[in-house]
């Protein structure tokens, strides 16, 4: 098997794919946590209650497991770069409309076609990096696509609060006569005409273009990543090998050989355990609810928000020892510290959380010592997601899967990821209402049990070439 080395490659070209690949990764964190701070606006703006409120907010994850599965099946027919730039251009509408929409069912509308960019650019950014990058450097390049989700996330939170002390408060008049929450939606319109622009500049995945025959392309696009035109015509037969000469990928490729109804293979339910298991640990309880959460505990808006620009830089922070570490030590010995240490961590939050008081109004009030504990249980809880499960999903996904079946599987485990983080973000308004303290045992209980499903089915990926992953 041809091992291409990081030592032979044309580092100057991967980096600029993977730069212009993870500015879906950004727009993916911006649209997610731009909603962190214009949950007091949607409310004024659309005469929302707790649900309506919940159920906007969420309507951007039903846009994200409808767009993760089907990214993945247009991707095996129209090629990966191609389906990026219709995210890009999908990313580009929902932002504007989302900004100047007056009409409740208009923005929905919006936020759905945001969120299907959203599902396309979280399970194809990773694919096109692994499709593209050395065996050896694999995990560190796929890494980066986590490191600017938080970007995109920290982003918004940091625009979300300047906009917001701008404008003295998010249900403000600002710029244009728009108030300020609506200009949170705005800026993103930015980042998405860059990334549209960008990917002209990048070439489709040559796996991608081996699967079509159009084996002259991918050897060319091989050589330039490769250096080497010897070892780009050996990789265009070796990817070759691990199709199936009588079709070409199909959606029916996920399921077991002699399976019936929904018996995927063994390597497709890994994928869904990790995909599922990422989002029932509750961190986006934390990227979308962030200002609502800490309101909860008792903190101004202002303070809130602070706190969320204090999470994105240590989220960020965290992915750098990722990237550090990734192709050393492996993904699954992340996976495993990472689950630890998100149990450990979310059992101090339930305690801080059992541990306060109500106000006249019903509010959680914290005192000084136990706010405290909250807060470094909170950031302490975020590090170890962003050292382990928050990117090492995101790379095993992108692959864990063997050619034939990579687009089809990634679009099942996508679209049960953000089936997961809808339910989990949908869920959260009326939890929080009934207890605190109970919303956060359950994500505790789920870390502490992906710890143990991690141990039993997740196989070490360190290293191996795609063509050698096996279902």
């Amino acid at each position: 098997m041809t091992e291409p080395s990081a030592a032979r490659a044309n580092m100057g070209f991967i980096a600029a794919i993977v730069a212009v690949a993870t500015i879906g990764g950004f727009l993916f964190g911006y649209d997610s946590g731009a909603v962190n701070g214009t949950q007091e606006g949607l409310t004024q703006a659309f005469h929302l209650s707790e649900g309506g409120l919940g159920f906007t907010v969420g309507s951007l994850l039903i846009g994200c497991f409808i767009g993760a599965f089907l990214a993945g099946r247009l991707a095996d027919l129209f090629g990966r770069r191609n389906v990026m730039m219709l995210a890009a251009l999908l990313f580009l509408i929902g932002a504007v409309v989302q900004g100047i929409s007056h009409d409740h069912a208009v923005f929905l509308v919006a936020r759905l076609c945001g969120g299907m960019a959203v599902g396309a650019a979280s399970v194809l950014s990773p694919a096109y990096i692994s499709e593209v990058a050395p065996a050896n450097i694999r995990g560190r390049m796929t890494t980066i696509q986590q490191i600017m989700i938080i970007t995109g996330l920290t982003g918004a939170f940091v625009v979300n609060y300047f906009l917001q002390q701008a404008a003295g408060k998010s249900t403000a008049l600002f710029w244009g006569g728009y108030e300020a929450w609506r200009w949170m939606y705005l800026m993103q319109a930015i980042p998405a005409a860059i990334f549209l622009l960008a990917l002209f500049m990048i070439p489709e995945s040559p796996r991608y273009l081996v699967v079509k025959g159009r084996d002259a392309e991918a050897q060319g696009v091989l050589a330039r990543l490769f250096g080497n035109a010897d070892v780009a015509s050996t990789k265009v037969q070796e990817i070759r090998a691990t199709l199936a000469e009588d079709h070409r990928p199909r959606l029916s490729d996920v399921m077991a050989k002699g399976g019936h109804g929904f018996i995927f293979r063994p390597i497709v339910w890994a994928g869904i355990l990790l995909a599922v298991f990422q989002q029932l640990v509750g961190i986006n309880v934390i990227f979308y609810y962030g200002e609502t959460l800490w309101k909860l505990a008792g903190v101004s808006e202002s303070a809130a928000l602070e706190r969320n620009i204090v999470s994105g830089l240590v989220s960020i922070a965290a992915c750098f020892v990722t990237i550090a570490v990734i192709d050393r030590i492996g993904r699954k010995p992340l996976l495993l510290i990472g689950s630890a240490g998100m149990a450990a961590t979310l059992f101090a939050m339930v305690y801080a959380f059992a541990n306060g008081t109500l106000d006249a109004t019903g509010n959680l009030q914290l005192s000084a010592s136990i706010g405290m504990i909250a807060l470094v249980a909170a950031n302490l809880y975020v590090i170890f997601f962003n050292v382990s499960w928050g990117p090492v999903m995101w790379v095993m996904l992108g692959e864990m899967f063997p050619n034939q079946i990579r687009g089809s599987a990634l679009a099942v485990a996508g679209f049960a990821q953000w089936f997961a983080n809808y339910l989990i973000a949908q869920s959260f308004p009326i939890m929080s209402k009934w207890s605190l303290a109970g919303s956060y045992v359950f994500y505790a209980v789920s870390a502490l049990i992906s710890f143990f499903l991690v141990q039993k089915f997740i196989h070490e990926t360190k290293g191996k070439e795609l063509e050698e992953m096996r279902g």
